[in-house]
């Protein structure tokens, strides 16, 4: 059995926004098949594909409906079958989202349960009696505002959502859910998928007791979501025996793998992506927002990477930089550069040299920026209801971007469901396709870099000592070392290093006088040697 997932460079592909090829203004199965050799030609290992399931559409395919059947926006079976077919002719492995710590409340199996408290599914959501003042049963929030408590006058019971009204929590107590959820993702395993994204893996299971939540003594900012330490509502001890029971089914075949979305942040994250990956009969890997906030210091992400691997040693990651879920990394630490492709290329520089398996997000390689909308062309539920305050998701998820000579830059010839804005249109694939010293060629190389060095793929990893605003860590495999060096700051280096080795691959840094310096958000590679302090300017 291999374990290509190990190393893998995972390309994640947001459907709505790819490519539409039926004219409807949202992007589709045969959109992504059309454009898979661009993914290809990055040199990636996999792709994952955003839900793309039967779904009423209330949180973008996150709600759904039917987890054996494609949603007609996005085409058919046949549809995802011939795009499985063509990612696998080109040498990409097909990875798909499983969101099922929830359905819709469309779902048949919700819509027989909240009929009574009798019936064949009364236990397969999470129902509770109300408080006797008529209050929901405990002090729950949902992510996406409110309690996370709705009443059902059928019931007279109210039932559980950590996200939107419109998806219920499934109970994970009850077997026969867990053996259901199995049993639908058997069906994708024998239609030839290479393995899974878990949605909110940490949200599987509540506390059956129903106790409330603690107050978090260090709440901060616009959501209430914040203002509690989750630790009965979510990542709770009895997920680990589902996550076994997972690993058991993905055992079952050839070289397919799970990677988890752990929905928490700060030290609790990097614990609960340690556990969940120590040993070999839990998930593959996992992944966290703990790269994916404001933080941008050499501190921040070597206290990430080190807490996991200090806390799972047999244990395995997934970074990534953006996602669907937060905004374009390039915009969110644009105040740690002057020049946002300098920052872009650092980026990837930066994340395709950490340790374990890495994500990227459509448009990352086009160095693509945060789309400014106003709130007449939102769609994203959190932002229609706390605008301006909290901006939402819509930013990250405008359409890909192909060629800024045609209407919405290729994605569609009809009205787009997100703008195309000049800004993003300028990023166009186009415009980069050259090698020309962009944002693109960059990805390219890096990627090709990373793959053939043994050390940057499998190698054990060292961080050194440096002050701010300088990452460095050394990469060890089979006697072969590099030293990866970063500067942070959107000025050069105010220290010269001294060094012995090589400048190998994309490197930036210039030797002057036998010392190295890094320009603004440089870097360099080092092959068989070592860095240290020399002088501060």
């Amino acid at each position: 059995m291999t374990e290509w997932w190990r190393d893998a460079v995972i390309y994640q592909i947001y459907p709505r926004s790819f490519q539409d090829d039926n004219g409807d203004g949202i992007g589709d199965l045969r959109g992504i098949t059309r454009r898979l050799d661009h993914v290809a030609a990055l040199g990636v290992d996999a792709i994952w594909l955003s839900p793309i399931f039967t779904s009423p559409m209330k949180d973008m395919g996150y709600d759904v409906s039917d987890y054996t059947d494609i949603d007609p926006l996005f085409g058919t079976l046949a549809d995802f079958d011939a795009m499985v077919a063509r990612a696998h002719d080109l040498g990409l492995k097909v990875i798909i989202d499983q969101v099922i710590s929830h359905t819709s409340d469309k779902h048949p199996w919700f819509e027989e349960s909240r009929q009574s408290r009798s019936n064949p599914k009364a236990d397969w959501y999470v129902w509770a009696d109300p408080n006797p003042d008529g209050t929901p049963p405990t002090n729950w929030p949902s992510v996406f505002g409110g309690p996370a408590w709705e009443w059902e006058p059928r019931r007279r019971q109210y039932y559980l959502h950590n996200f939107l009204i419109q998806q219920p929590d499934l109970n994970f107590h009850h077997r026969p859910v867990q053996d259901a959820l199995l049993d639908t993702m058997r069906f994708w395993l024998d239609r030839g998928v290479d393995g899974f994204r878990l949605d909110t893996v940490n949200y599987y299971f509540h506390d059956d007791k129903l106790r409330d939540n603690p107050p978090n003594p260090d709440a901060d900012g616009p959501e209430t979501y914040g203002y509690q330490q989750h630790i009965h509502s979510k990542n709770r001890p009895e997920n680990i025996g589902f996550l076994k029971r997972l690993r058991t089914l993905t055992d079952e075949y050839d070289a397919r793998m799970m990677v988890g979305e752990v929905g928490d942040g700060g030290d609790t994250a990097i614990r609960i992506m340690a556990e969940y990956t120590e040993g070999s009969d839990r998930l593959h890997m996992c992944y966290s927002f703990e790269m994916l906030g404001p933080a941008f210091t050499a501190r921040h992400f070597r206290h990430v990477i080190e807490g996991v691997q200090k806390g799972a040693p047999d244990g395995h990651s997934c970074w990534s930089f953006s996602n669907h879920d937060v905004p374009r990394h390039v915009t969110r630490w644009g105040d740690h550069a002057l020049n946002r492709d300098d920052l872009a290329k650092q980026a990837a520089a930066m994340l395709l040299s950490f340790p374990g398996s890495v994500c990227l997000y459509q448009g990352e390689e086009l160095g693509q920026t945060e789309t400014e909308l106003v709130y007449a062309e939102l769609t994203d539920p959190p932002a229609l209801r706390f605008w301006p305050e909290v901006k939402g998701r819509d930013g990250c998820r405008t359409p890909m971007v192909w060629d800024d000579s045609l209407p919405n830059a290729g994605f569609t010839t009809a009205t787009p469901w997100l703008p195309v804005k000049t800004e993003q249109a300028a990023r166009a694939v186009s415009r980069q396709g050259g090698d020309n010293g962009g944002v693109l060629g960059a990805y390219r190389a890096m990627l090709a870099f990373r793959r053939a060095q043994p050390a940057l793929r499998w190698g054990a990893t060292q961080f050194l000592d440096l002050p701010e605003p300088y990452l460095a860590f050394q990469r060890r495999h089979e006697g072969h070392m590099i030293t990866c060096l970063f500067n942070l700051s959107p000025r050069a280096s105010q220290i010269r290093f001294e060094f012995s080795g090589d400048l190998i691959g994309p490197s930036q840094a210039t030797v002057d006088a036998g010392q190295l310096v890094l320009p603004a958000n440089g870097f360099a590679f080092i092959a068989n040697g070592s860095i240290h302090v020399a002088t501060e300017e």
